[in-house]
């Protein structure tokens, strides 16, 4: 039996409530009286909104399957008007346009690729943070993208024949990112900035520029000798990194010894499909390990071999601008947490009438509170640059169910004191029925929508639990030729543009 303590009528596992007082309240403007208090008026205001909510989504699923189970033909007109009487489907909205304001630039401004990892793992969770920056070098020695033809193999020491191949491969990326007014970076044998351009000296001793010289933005180092030089292609950033002493810089012609790219800009932190947290220990593992990434001092040690290898959360990067002035790139993705759908009960907490309360809610004001810490950081390691704290909700049935999330974060804000639209929604359309109702949906959610994405996975998973009586389901590989697959992510693109998402919100494709 576990053991409890109680907290403005709720009865709180002491795990739970000992890492509340003793790690996530302190550094907040909150005391334990105020979190709980507020807490608990966010239960009991919502619960039975919550309840209904799911009530409803059975009552659906009991009417459709009573249509399939009554109608053995197909007609698509019939099918439609019948989602339409049963509340399925609802009017679309007129156009609109979202009004999220405080978006972070790595949502609203650029394109990468994005991590979706288990909270619950700290090695994980940093692994996936510093994984904004890349060696181009390393991901092409130890993947098959070259071959290990010739001599090339990859080994268990390094292999010189399959290094060179590494940096003609390099060399051949440049010359499409980054490419020269004459001349090809594979005959480069020096790098250095004059007079605020990058000057590259070639094998024939001539030198030449950029082709398009606004690429390059700083550099580390002294500017006639940098070891690092800072560019810039289809807004992320590229940085050559120079040292004539290394071993691989002293195979190199121009001392390079490695390519960093941009890579990861943005990680979602899984509290959800990739973990499974199920009591007060399991949560208080998450919850930890979020708030060690809002407090920037996560740390994790584990053994390789004979050595004990520590991560921690990389800190920003310097360098110095054209204009002589100091340059500070973020060293580490924009994090998301996900939280849980509205589904899911955890008995970590139970309600006045000894009910576990929903997760989903414990989650919103959880999360959020490990990211005050981050919000109220005015130096060091921090997440937001736009003062907001982005959080992904997943399993939303249609445009209800994302305005009663709209309201669960007013409620959030007004607990912790923060502004109203302070916590973004990333929603996932991944159930039919907010497939079906996209343009609603994201209306629900218009000042504080920051993302939207498809899943082949959730989203067929929903297609086969909706419509289990309308006939056989096809193997996998057959669904994904399916027409449907494509239009739906197709309609969730267009969807997300028509509604203004492009410059302020993403639109993700999810596995």
């Amino acid at each position: 039996m576990a053991h409890t303590l109680t907290h403005s009528g709720l009865s709180v596992d002491t795990q739970l409530a000992n890492f509340v007082k003793t790690q996530l309240l302190p550094g907040t403007h909150l005391s334990e009286q105020q979190f709980w208090q507020s807490f608990a008026n966010i239960v009991q205001t919502l619960t039975p909104q919550n309840n209904a909510l799911l009530a409803k989504r059975e009552q659906l699923q009991q009417q459709i399957d009573d249509y399939h189970k009554t109608n053995k033909t197909w007609d698509s007109a019939q099918y439609q008007a019948f989602l339409t009487d049963i509340g399925y489907l609802v009017p679309e909205p007129a156009d609109f346009a979202i009004k999220t304001q405080n978006v972070e630039p790595e949502i609203a401004l650029s394109a990468g690729p994005q991590l979706v990892v288990p909270v619950s793992n700290a090695r994980f969770a940093l692994n996936a943070a510093n994984a904004r920056w890349g060696s181009l070098y390393d991901a092409l020695y130890g993947t098959d993208v070259l071959s290990e033809d010739d001599g090339a193999e990859k080994g268990t020491t390094y292999n010189p024949v399959r290094g060179f191949k590494v940096m003609a491969y390099a060399r051949q990326f440049l010359d499409k990112a980054l490419p020269l007014k004459n001349g090809s970076h594979i005959e480069s044998t020096n790098y250095s900035i004059v007079e605020g351009a990058l000057s590259i000296t070639l094998r024939d001793s001539s030198h030449t520029q950029l082709k398009n010289p606004e690429q390059l933005i700083g550099y580390q180092g002294e500017a006639q000798n940098p070891s690092a030089i800072l560019l810039k292609n289809n807004g992320l950033h590229v940085e050559l990194q120079i040292d004539h002493h290394h071993p691989i810089g002293q195979a190199d012609k121009a001392g390079l010894k490695d390519v960093l790219l941009e890579a990861a800009l943005t990680t979602i932190m899984d509290c959800e499909d990739s973990v499974a947290a199920v009591d007060a220990e399991d949560k208080v593992q998450v919850y930890k390990n979020w708030l060690g990434l809002m407090q920037g001092n996560l740390v994790e040690s584990f053994k390789k071999g004979d050595k004990t290898i520590e991560r921690t959360l990389q800190s920003d990067r310097q360098y110095t601008a054209l204009d002589g002035s100091s340059l500070t790139l973020k060293g580490r993705s924009m994090m998301f947490v996900r939280n849980v759908g509205h589904l899911m009960t955890n008995p970590a907490i139970t309600d006045i009438y000894g009910q576990p309360v929903f997760e989903g809610i414990m989650d919103a004001m959880f999360s959020a509170t490990a990211a005050l810490h981050d919000l109220n950081k005015k130096t060091g390691i921090k997440n937001t640059s736009a003062q907001s704290i982005n959080i992904v909700k997943p399993k939303m049935h249609g445009p209800e169910e994302v305005a009663f999330t709209n309201t669960l974060f007013s409620m959030v804000e007004e607990a912790l004191s923060l502004p109203k639209n302070t916590l973004k929604m990333g929603i996932m359309d991944e159930e039919r029925r907010t497939s079906v109702n996209l343009k609603a949906c994201i209306h629900a959610a218009k000042t504080r929508a920051v993302f939207i994405n498809t899943g082949f996975l959730d989203r067929t998973g929903d297609e086969i639990h909706t419509s289990m009586h309308a006939g056989v389901a096809l193997p996998k590989a057959a669904i994904k030729a399916q027409p449907w697959i494509k239009a739906y992510e197709d309609r969730n693109v267009d969807t997300g543009l028509a509604c203004g998402l492009s410059g302020k919100a993403q639109i993700g494709k999810g596995m």
